[in-house]
């Protein structure tokens, strides 16, 4: 029983996951559309890469006891080639200096990614200590990811406009955090449950800001818009009046 209420919440985790991964989708197709990066910044999808690279890492046999950890290789492993293809379109269209920049930051991901699997291969040679190495780098690259949006909450708090936090994205996050949190408990793996300790709260907070700034953007757009309405109303008999005296000097 308890191996297939885990197995369920990996899979319903590996579905939150692939929405969340995939929700860039919408912003690279305006970036194909335009042929421009625009203001989109690269480093979110360089750390997600990173993230996924590590955990695929950490849940095949050489890192982890056999394929306990399947649900984690499966959507990591998707991660990856969404992560890299949208890293791709931006290195395409973005001007020399943003192609520079992306590209050395991806570059030291792989080098430390790659450093990262030989060690834990041929220095470590059990899966418990193997787990540990490789876990613990992955629960920074978690934390680094999990922290990304909160240049957004900033944003959100100075702005009080939501327009920049799209709701899908941060559901999926909260979502996501909370599934593999559950999966990491239930497979009595502190490794894969710490890096949600991070994202949940993260998730609550930008679903808590979306409703309280959601609600009063609504409030203050109607007024204004009532405001504007009345005043056309009110200008409309100044205008008239001011042409019927033109009318009646010209009769004069």
């Amino acid at each position: 029983m308890g191996d297939r209420l885990r197995l369920a919440v990996g899979i319903m985790g590996n579905a939150s996951s692939l929405l969340l991964y995939a929700a860039p989708i919408l912003t690279f197709t305006r970036v194909i559309r335009k042929r421009s990066t625009e203001e989109f910044s690269c480093i979110p999808y360089i750390v997600a890469l990173s993230n996924c690279l590590l955990y695929t890492w950490y849940g095949l046999p050489v890192v982890s006891y056999k394929w306990e950890n399947f649900p984690v290789i499966t959507i990591n492993g998707l991660g990856i080639i969404l992560e890299l293809s949208f890293i791709f379109i931006y290195l395409w269209f973005a001007p020399t200096r943003g192609k520079i920049k992306a590209g050395t930051i991806t570059t030291m991901v792989m080098v430390i990614f790659t450093v990262t699997a030989i060690i834990s291969a041929f220095v470590f040679h059990d899966h418990h200590h193997r787990k540990v190495f490789v876990g613990t780098i992955g629960l920074v690259a978690s934390v680094a990811m999990y922290a990304a949006p909160l240049v957004v909450v900033k944003q959100v708090i100075m702005t009080k406009s939501v327009e920049f936090m799209p709701f899908y994205l941060s559901f999926f996050s909260f979502l996501a955090s909370v599934l593999w949190l559950a999966y990491g408990l239930l497979s009595h793996d502190l490794l894969l449950a710490s890096p949600n300790l991070v994202g949940l709260p993260s998730g609550i907070l930008q679903l808590g800001l979306y409703c309280k700034y959601r609600k009063r953007g609504i409030i203050e757009e109607e007024p204004s818009k009532w405001d504007l309405e009345h005043n056309n109303i009110q200008e409309k008999p100044k205008h008239m009046q001011l042409s019927m005296n033109e009318d009646v000097k010209g009769k004069i």
